[in-house]
């Protein structure tokens, strides 16, 4: 056990790592823990529950000379290897991020992806100091792998080439960094790490440069850390669950990383429950047996306590409604009635504005349920119910009561569908959309409610009287009456047939009759368009009396109409149809300002 006299002892800082889902952020770990345990010091990495340790002694060994381990007070890193992907990036610790450093992984061929640029904004959101680690140099055209060597030292055995091949993809990586609001550089020509972000060419496959990034790690840590790394170390435990696990004898458990204090066997403790916080009493603290003893039956050991930082699995009593992102608390000598308030406000700091209509969203932790709580905000998607969880016949039966059409719907960010509730889908009016980008996730929604909204204006638009205006062509008329059948020229909009038409006498509008049919060239058609010339047949007038050759005529619009059109569907019609509306709208007005308004 570290000696906890010491009550300004340092507690080792915590690392994520997160990047676009095959850009390397696993192999990164495994390299790292791999190249730990080849240098023969396997006993040194202790794997933690979610997470893996490793103590500056092994760093140092792996960094060689970068490192002098006498400059460092910091007891080494923390990695937490995060549940499945990127989520992790949001889980929280007292309102900040949960991890004090972050290591963005993008792949130097591809440069940022969807869930880089995710990264990136909740870097940004919750000011984590990261660094880059621009991984698969080794792929490189013409390369030529130093195994393990510090990427300046690698650098020097490669060709002229293919170091002019890389430096132009890391530009690249920096240009998108600039882009997205951070200024970056190659990490050794970082004069300030506060203010620039430091890029480390790297390769997990060969290990060459991974020296150079535990370097900056800890240099990082040191210099800007070393004050929020000292705790009370004997203090009352503080963690953060990662995920919420059944295992076998124990029942639901919960994987924490603890960043403060100390958790002992036997605690009182207090975890962010679904509905209200959960007060249990620790029965077993577990940990990985070392690598050596992995063989055994039980893939655990208990352990009496862990001090932070230290990812564990906690057994306890009803566990099963804890969230994975939420605040764990241990009681020990105050009062536990504050200590449910303090998790209760904490939670309270992600709870969702929600709306009387709006959609549901559910979301794998509480820190990407906040993230997608923000997207949504952004974007102006009201919410009805925001939840942490896998997606189930309850959330179907809530979305169906919303209101509009349009937020009938489920988002779904890195959440499984229940089997219950499958039936229960197809069965529904609800649309579900799941993905685990979450600006994807906002955007396939988004789609969803356009088209929808194209659709209903055009059945609208097919039900709406169009505006035209039309001119009865000199020595055009055919028959006089019952119907009179004249020769026309539509100068704006569209003619439709059987719709009422009449002529504007003053600002009085004066109904002569009703189209009923429309010929062009011979042939019958529902309506004429702008500067095509037609003949029609009208219903009650008689040419001479009513009507006369070389008068303009308009089809009638009803105010209800007129109003749609003005108000929703103005960008739908033609310009020349706009054009008839306005002069229809405008003569009318003259008479009574608010009509169709």
């Amino acid at each position: 056990m570290t000696d906890h006299t010491n009550a300004d002892t340092l507690r080792t800082p915590i690392v994520a790592v997160l990047g676009h889902v095959d850009h390397g952020k696993t192999s990164l770990l495994d390299t790292i823990r791999g190249s730990a345990v080849s240098e023969g010091e396997a006993g040194a990495i202790t794997q933690h529950i979610g997470a893996t340790d490793i103590p500056l002694d092994t760093i140092s060994g792996m960094a060689g000379e970068l490192i002098d381990p006498t400059d460092f007070d910091l007891p080494g890193l923390l990695f937490i290897d995060t549940p499945g992907h990127h989520s992790f990036s949001t889980l929280r610790a007292r309102g900040g991020a949960l991890a004090d450093i972050a290591v963005l992984v993008v792949d130097v061929n591809d440069g940022f992806q969807p869930q880089t640029e995710e990264a990136i904004d909740i870097l940004r959101r919750t000011g984590t100091p990261f660094v880059v680690a621009a991984n698969k140099v080794d792929t490189t055209p013409g390369w030529n792998p130093q195994d393990g060597q510090p990427i300046q030292k690698s650098l020097e055995a490669q060709s002229e080439r293919a170091e002019s091949m890389l430096n132009e993809n890391l530009y690249e990586i920096i240009g998108q960094l600039s882009d997205a609001g951070f200024s970056a550089d190659l990490y050794w020509r970082v004069q300030d790490f506060q203010k620039n972000i430091g890029v480390v060419p790297l390769s997990a496959l060969t290990g060459e440069g991974v020296p150079d990034l535990l370097t900056v790690l800890m240099g990082l840590s040191q210099r800007f850390m070393k004050e929020e790394m000292a705790i009370d170390v004997r203090g009352p435990g503080e963690g953060t669950v990662l995920e919420v696990k059944d295992e076998r004898g124990f029942g639901a458990t919960i994987d924490t990383v603890v960043y403060d204090g100390v958790v002992r066997n036997g605690d009182r403790l207090v975890v962010g429950g679904q509905e209200e916080p959960i007060v249990t009493e620790i029965r077993a603290l577990l940990q990985p047996r070392p690598l050596e003893e992995i063989r055994t039956e039980k893939e655990f050991e208990k352990v009496a306590e862990v001090g932070a930082a230290a990812g564990v699995k906690i057994a306890a009593p009803d566990l099963d409604r804890a969230m994975a992102g939420a605040p764990v608390r241990v009681v020990r000598d105050r009062p536990e009635v504050e200590v449910v308030e303090e998790v209760k406000a904490e939670l309270a700091e992600i709870e969702v504005d929600t709306a009387e209509d709006g959609v549901v969203v559910k979301a794998d932790t509480l820190g990407s349920l906040e993230a997608m709580a923000n997207a949504l905000r952004e974007a102006e998607v009201p919410v009805l119910r925001a939840e942490v969880g896998d997606i189930a016949p309850r959330d179907i039966a809530v979305a169906e009561t919303a209101n509009q059409d349009e937020h009938k719907a489920i988002l779904g960010f890195n959440v499984d569908l229940l089997a219950n509730a499958e039936a229960e889908l197809e069965n529904a009016d609800v649309k579900l959309f799941t993905n685990d980008v979450i600006y994807q996730l906002i955007e396939d929604y988004e789609t969803f409610v356009e088209e929808r909204q194209r659709a209903q204006q055009e059945t609208v638009l097919d039900k709406v009287v169009r505006p035209a205006r039309f001119r009865i062509l000199p020595d055009h008329t055919f028959r006089q009456n019952d119907p009179a059948v004249v020769g026309v020229e539509v100068i704006s909009g569209t003619l439709q047939n059987n719709r009422n038409v009449g002529t504007f006498e003053g600002n009085e509008f004066d109904r002569v009759g009703q189209l009923s049919g429309i010929q062009k060239q011979g042939d019958d058609v529902d309506e004429a368009r702008a500067g095509e010339r037609v003949s029609i047949a009208i219903d009650g007038p008689t040419v001479g009396r009513g009507i006369e050759e070389g008068d303009t005529l308009w089809t009638e619009v009803p105010e209800k109409h007129a109003k749609i059109l003005e108000q929703e569907l103005k960008e739908e019609i033609t310009a020349d149809e706009r054009e008839a509306l306005a002069a229809y709208l405008d003569t009318k007005r003259k008479r009574d300002p608010f009509w169709g308004k």
